[in-house]
């Protein structure tokens, strides 16, 4: 089958273990996924991979290519499509859902961050910026970059202002706390990147 599924970030819960200690959890709706694609390491496109497509979508939303694609496996419209490590036998049309993952499972989550526009270098970077008071003319500025007579430039990758948040960030050895079937949930133990709403996808770990 798959290493993994989409999913949509609900939001996040606070449960009780069975020590009855409060553990936070993010709350997941993962599946049920469709299988769209299955590529061969020896075919056309030179990798094994299997295409998995995830939320029901209206034609009217997609274009004539994706739909083109789409119709290869049946009737399903799927708005997001993602590539997962195959592993076993995987079949064309076939629905993946959370069953896949088991209470106690290690998995890494990929998210894309929220994004918080063009920040300066105290928020982005943490500096320290300058004194507080009146009359200093030095508050939230980076200050000093670069060198004088040599070599004369500011460095490559130095922390200035710019773009932050809304990149992709995946992070690993979170812990499946509970596998809700019925309701294509699952309960991951701490924070995973990205708004609530948005598209995650939950791999197993190693």
């Amino acid at each position: 089958m798959i290493n993994g599924l989409i999913g949509k970030k609900i939001g996040m819960l606070e449960v009780f273990d069975e020590s009855r200690c409060l553990v936070p959890v993010t709350v997941v709706e993962a599946g049920p996924c469709g299988i769209v694609q299955i590529k061969e390491k020896n075919g056309r496109d030179g990798y094994g991979a299997v295409q998995v497509g995830f939320q029901d979508v209206s034609d009217r939303k997609l274009t004539k290519p994706q739909i083109g694609h789409l119709k290869k496996v049946g009737d399903g419209r799927w708005k997001h499509l993602r590539e997962f490590r195959p592993n076993g036998n995987a079949e064309l049309g076939a629905l993946v859902t959370v069953d896949l993952f088991s209470k106690g499972d290690q998995v890494n989550v990929q998210g894309v961050s929220k994004g918080k526009g063009f920040q300066g270098v105290m928020k982005r970077h943490n500096y320290a910026g300058g004194p507080a008071s009146h009359g200093s003319m030095f508050h939230r500025a980076p200050g000093s970059l670069g060198q004088s007579s040599f070599p004369s430039r500011v460095f490559k990758n130095k922390g200035l202002p710019g773009q932050m948040g809304n990149k992709r960030i995946t992070v690993k050895g979170l812990k499946i706390f509970d596998v809700r079937s019925e309701e294509n949930i699952l309960l991951v133990t701490g924070s995973i990147p990205g708004p609530i709403g948005g598209m995650v996808i939950v791999r197993k770990a190693g």
